[in-house]
Formats: structure tokens, C-alpha cells, sequence
């Protein structure tokens, strides 16, 4: 039976939240996945009656043992781990413990799996699909709208990588008639510039004008405005839109989200020489380990240069 929750665990967690929160720039979703993880941590320990300020090392290796009892992955046991160790580092420095328990601690082995990315054939057959929708006249004007919000969010989302939590939440400003360079606020309350192509100005033109015959539409400061409530477009709903666009193209729900439209972004520019730091910046990666998820195509597109430049490779 659970236990009712420890009101210390809770203030070191709201702690460690406050200082993630004002020192790192963390957003919301960010704090929602430690506040998260890290009580399923303080709810472990309580059915071994003990508290997250007293809990040893053998007690953090009993839970992530539990976790993979549980049927986690081995990424989500590794991304809970994660929390965990910074969340006794912060009490360490912050003099909350003499010493750090989970500095010791092991992750699981884990081989990094290559991004889920579409073919250009296939972002093809996704924007022409979505364009002769958002055409159709004969769609009633709501319909019609849907359309071409659709449209928007593909070609933007192709064209500048962004996050899906960036591009849903894009201001209205986006769609100036002169923009061509986007200012996007990403993790961390980080900014970086990602330039627009004609085709994503062209698709919020057109879009915007649509949009403009719709007063309550007309009246957001968001760029895709949510038609059932104030605010702007989810993330769930663009995805749902998505997979039901892909599944008339004969794409497979699970080959499709949000976050492959960014994968096919930064994989096709790399095809095509794109420097690995560009995209880096362009993705916003702190880290460029992080954008090394894509050196694949690095590697595939070498094998292919040296093939057809080197003098002696048909000999």
C-alpha cells in the first residue's frame, strides 16, 4: 500500500526544481519530467521506509534494479538516472549531505540508436498531399484552415528544424511578410536564428490570409492558435494530424512524429554537405555529441565521395 507522501522529499524537490528552474533556464516540460521521476524515486523509498535525505547508494542501485523490474527501457532508466544524480549533487553542494550517493552509480549499457528519418521521396509525398489539401475549394472554410495550418507547420517544421514545443508556439510575428530569419527561444531560454525558405514564408502567407477571415483566429498572438481553446496548438494535436496525413500517404504511424520531420531536416542538409557544427547551431544543441546522432549520414556520404572522386576506386 502506498504511503502517504514525505513532506521533506517534497521540499527538496521543489528545491532542486527552484534552482533548475533559475540557474539552467529549465521550461516546463523539462521541470514536469524531474518533478516526475524524481517522485517516483521518493515514493520507492518510503515502501522501504526510508527518505530521500538519508537514502545510500545500495538504496538508488535497489531502485534502478526496480525500474528494470518494472519493464523500463533502457533509456528510461538511464534518463531517471540521470535525475537522480544530479539531484543528490545539488544536495552535496548545496550542504544538504556530506556526501554524494549516486556518484558511484552505474548506468545501464546502452547502444545509441540511429534516428528514425524519412527519405526525400517521402517528405515529398507528405508536403504535396498537404498542399493539394489546403487548396481544395470545396472544403468548407474551417476545413480549409485546418489544411493549411497543416501545410504551415510542414514546411516550416521541414524547414527549420525547430523543436515541436518551439514551432507550436511560434508568435504571430513569424509570419511577417518580410521575415526571413526566425528568432527562436529553445531550451534553457536559449536563442538562436533559423532562416525561413520561400516555401515556409509562401505557406504562412497563405495560411495567415486564410486565418485572417476568422476574427477569433485573426486576434491570436500565436501563430497557430488552438480552435477549441485559447492558446496555442498542443504538441499531441499536431502529431495526431501528422500521422493521420502520413497514413494516407502509406506511411506507418510509428515512422512519423514531430521530432523525425527534425531528424529529416538535419540528415537531408548533411546529405548535401552540410558542416555537422551548422546544424548543430541550427538545431540548437548545446552539446555537439548531441547532433553526432546523425553522423551515419556523415559516414554513408564519405563512402559515396570516395567512390565516385578517388581515381583508383573503379580499378
Amino acid at each position: 500500500m502506498a504511503r502517504e507522501p514525505n513532506t521533506a522529499d517534497e521540499t527538496l524537490i521543489a528545491l532542486f526544481l527552484d534552482m533548475l528552474a533559475a540557474e539552467r533556464g529549465a521550461g516546463a516540460n523539462t521541470l514536469s519530467a524531474y518533478r516526475n521521476d524524481l517522485a517516483d524515486l521518493a515514493a520507492h523509498l518510503r515502501a522501504a521506509r526510508r527518505r530521500m535525505i538519508d537514502a545510500a547508494t545500495d538504496d538508488l542501485r535497489g531502485y534502478l534494479t526496480d525500474l528494470s523490474a518494472r519493464g523500463f527501457k533502457t533509456s528510461s532508466v538511464a534518463r531517471r538516472l540521470s535525475a537522480v544524480r544530479q539531484f543528490y549533487r545539488f544536495l552535496y553542494t548545496e550542504g544538504k549531505r556530506a556526501d554524494d550517493p549516486a556518484a558511484v552509480l552505474e548506468g545501464p549499457k546502452r547502444g545509441r540508436s540511429l534516428p528514425k528519418v524519412l527519405d526525400l521521396a517521402e517528405v515529398d509525398a507528405l508536403l504535396a498531399r498537404a498542399r493539394a489539401e489546403a487548396d481544395d475549394r470545396s472544403r468548407a472554410p474551417l476545413q480549409r484552415l485546418r489544411a493549411a495550418r497543416l501545410l504551415c507547420l510542414l514546411e516550416t517544421a521541414y524547414a527549420t528544424g525547430l523543436r515541436v514545443s518551439e514551432l507550436v508556439s511560434l508568435p504571430v510575428s513569424a509570419a511577417r511578410r518580410d521575415q526571413r530569419i526566425l528568432v527562436v527561444r529553445g531550451k534553457g531560454g536559449k536563442e538562436r536564428l533559423v532562416p525561413l525558405n520561400q516555401a515556409a514564408k509562401q505557406a504562412m502567407s497563405d495560411y495567415m490570409m486564410l486565418r485572417g477571415q476568422l476574427k477569433a483566429q485573426a486576434e491570436s498572438k500565436w501563430l497557430f492558435p488552438s480552435f477549441g481553446a485559447s492558446g496555442h496548438l498542443t504538441r499531441q494535436h499536431f502529431a495526431r494530424e501528422l500521422k493521420a496525413l502520413g497514413a494516407a500517404c502509406g506511411i506507418a504511424g510509428e515512422r512519423l512524429s514531430p521530432h523525425v520531420l527534425r531528424h529529416a531536416f538535419a540528415s537531408h542538409l548533411l546529405h548535401n554537405g552540410a558542416d555537422l557544427r551548422v546544424v548543430q547551431t541550427l538545431l540548437g544543441h548545446a552539446d555537439i555529441s548531441t547532433t553526432q546522432i546523425y553522423t551515419h549520414v556523415l559516414q554513408d556520404r564519405l563512402k559515396s565521395l570516395v567512390r565516385d572522386l578517388h581515381p583508383l576506386a573503379n580499378e
